[in-house]
């Protein structure tokens, strides 16, 4: 026999979720304070459908095929009927080691529900993380941003959606900065991409600055390298300029949230570019960052 999810349901379920999105390092705040209290708990259901996702996809592990088969699973439950309750309104979750995925759905299914969230954008997602199981290099720059496109740009449309805007205009200025989001940590992540086995910087790219990846398999971070990973760079900080308006086009708490990121997202971007070594030096921010970040917010324009 099965029941209503109870509020206590769903406060476990996104309970689980913002736990899930506390544990794991971002460098961009991920439901934080600085967001409307409304928007947390469905920001933390996003991101944790999304992070577990992406874990499918890139731990090591599984096969491509038992990655893709995960990914499979994930897409059915995202579009099957909202979890059971039993009569008691305890969520019905199976015995078994993943029951924390089950209160994912639970939360899931409560943010699509509540704030009318499209799930083709979730469909955008996964069938990205497909593509990191069989795609491991990009001939051109378009094939990258058509990556960027269901990768990351629908986070942002959701993000704006759960806040309660559906303009194109505003979902354009989001995705170029999702966009540039998603290739910052592309350029961050360059050593540790390529020990996984994958490079994200162009073909095209490559090639005009004359980089070898047999300098990359030698251990060597040549000046070639430098002039490819500079290119892109370059890009990256003209689709940031693109969308920096996104932050002034809404109010409140969700305007400093977005400020934050995007200075967070720039700064990382300088970090990257001067570098002296993005195969062995992963970038990051740390607390000398802090304050930097919160006095650029305070003095925006």
């Amino acid at each position: 026999m099965s029941g209503r999810l109870t509020g206590a349901d769903l406060e476990r379920a996104y309970g689980w979720c913002a736990h899930l999105a506390r544990r794991h390092y971002e460098n961009f705040p991920v439901a934080s304070l600085l967001l409307p209290v409304h928007m947390r708990p469905a920001i933390a259901a996003i991101y944790a459908f999304a992070r577990r996702a992406d874990d499918f996809a890139d731990e090591p592990g599984p096969s491509p095929a038992e990655r893709i088969a995960l990914l499979d699973d994930w897409q059915r439950r995202l579009h099957a009927s909202a979890p059971a309750v039993s009569a008691e309104g305890g969520v019905a979750m199976a015995q078994r080691a993943d029951a924390g995925d089950d209160l994912i759905f639970v939360a899931l299914h409560d943010a699509i529900h509540r704030h009318s969230l499209p799930t083709e954008l979730f469909d955008d997602l996964l069938s990205a993380f497909r593509q990191d199981v069989s795609t491991s290099r990009y001939a051109t720059w378009s094939d990258v941003l058509d990556y960027c496109r269901r990768s990351a740009n629908p986070v942002g449309r959701l993000v704006l959606r759960v806040a309660g805007y559906a303009q194109r205009d505003m979902d354009e200025r989001s995705d170029a900065v999702c966009t540039a989001l998603q290739l910052t940590n592309f350029w961050q992540d360059f050593g540790v991409d390529w020990r996984r086995g994958r490079l994200y910087l162009p073909e095209e790219d490559r090639d005009r600055a004359g980089a070898d990846e047999q300098d990359l398999e030698r251990g060597r971070w040549t000046a070639s390298w430098q002039t490819a990973l500079d290119a892109v760079v370059g890009r990256t900080r003209e689709l940031f300029a693109q969308g920096r308006s996104i932050c002034d086009a809404v109010p409140g708490r969700l305007s400093w949230e977005l400020r934050i990121t995007w200075l967070g997202g720039s700064r990382i971007l300088d970090k990257v570019q001067t570098s002296v070594d993005a195969l062995h030096r992963r970038p990051r921010l740390n607390a000398a960052d802090i304050p930097l970040l919160i006095g650029r917010a305070v003095v925006w324009r």
